[in-house]
């Protein structure tokens, strides 16, 4: 594939049948390692916050620390979708605040579409995100943003209740118009 990868070539691979390769990147190098390597999407994590800004959770990592890093990453990356991943409560206060912030991603950072984390409780978002124009990526089971909540990390879905409450949310995000959805720490 000679030019970016869109939200309509995450379709067609998944129809076809064809594995997605996606890693998180951080910077301009890891952009350029990554696609040389054959990733088709680079997820600039707020896990930058752990892995690269010393933070111990990805609580405090702020908007514009993300969006630098996000940058980076699309002056690295030729073909690669760059989804940013929007920090924690750049997206929860409002609707209107979510759209402000993610639109800075597209604009400002040069990124592709945007990532949150939130099953049904985020649909709202999600939905009205999608519908002015903003690619949304869903991120259900474990939620970093939520480690406070949840009593630090652990595995979600190993109970039936809770693994049917995950089948929920994905299909939940899926019809809110997510093109995509991480589904991290489950079984």
């Amino acid at each position: 594939m000679d030019k970016r990868i869109t939200v309509r070539d995450f379709a067609n691979l998944k129809a076809h049948g064809e594995k997605i390769v996606m890693i998180t990147a951080y910077d301009a190098c890891q952009a350029r390692w990554g696609e040389e390597a054959g990733c088709q999407a680079l997820l600039v994590g707020d896990s930058m916050g752990n892995t690269v800004l010393g933070y111990e959770t990805t609580l405090p990592v702020t908007l514009e620390e993300s969006l630098l890093h996000t940058a980076a990453v699309r002056r690295g990356a030729r073909k690669a979708m760059v989804i940013g991943d929007m920090p924690f409560m750049s997206y929860q206060i409002s609707i209107e605040e979510a759209i402000r912030n993610a639109g800075r991603y597209l604009q400002e950072a040069g990124a592709d579409a945007v990532k949150l984390e939130g099953g049904m409780t985020m649909l709202p978002v999600l939905r009205r995100l999608v519908e002015v124009g903003i690619p949304v990526m869903g991120h259900i089971g474990l939620l970093p943003q939520s480690v406070l909540k949840d009593g630090g990390y652990r595995l979600h879905g190993k109970k039936s209740e809770e693994a049917e409450q995950l089948r929920k949310d994905a299909l939940a995000v899926q019809e809110a118009g997510a093109f995509a959805v991480v589904l991290e720490g489950i079984p």
